[in-house]
């Protein structure tokens, strides 16, 4: 299993249309073959940050899906970002 985590910065006020830009992604990852989990989401408490947490199958399954990352629009509004992979070995499930 493959986790990729982390968050990007953006500027509060683009904060809303750069999450409208990323429905049809979460949206097709998430019919993607070996997609467990996909979400971008707006972070709670910081205005400028988006949060992302994805859950795959496999690294092929991560690698089959990616097509270069954000559009030459999203790219340009992310300010800094911190996402990494973490390759899973054990999962233990605490609900469900």
């Amino acid at each position: 299993m493959v986790i990729v985590a982390g968050h990007l910065i953006v500027e509060p006020q683009q904060r809303g249309s750069y999450l409208d830009g990323c429905v049809s992604v979460v949206q097709q990852a998430r019919s993607a073959t070996g997609c467990l989990d996909f979400s971008i989401t707006a972070d709670l408490v910081d205005p400028a940050r988006i949060n992302i947490f994805e859950c795959w199958e496999s690294q092929a399954a991560v690698e089959a899906f990616r097509s270069g990352g954000p559009s030459d629009d999203q790219g340009s509004a992310i300010r800094s970002a911190t996402v990494a992979e973490y390759d899973v070995a054990d999962v233990r499930a605490l609900f469900g």
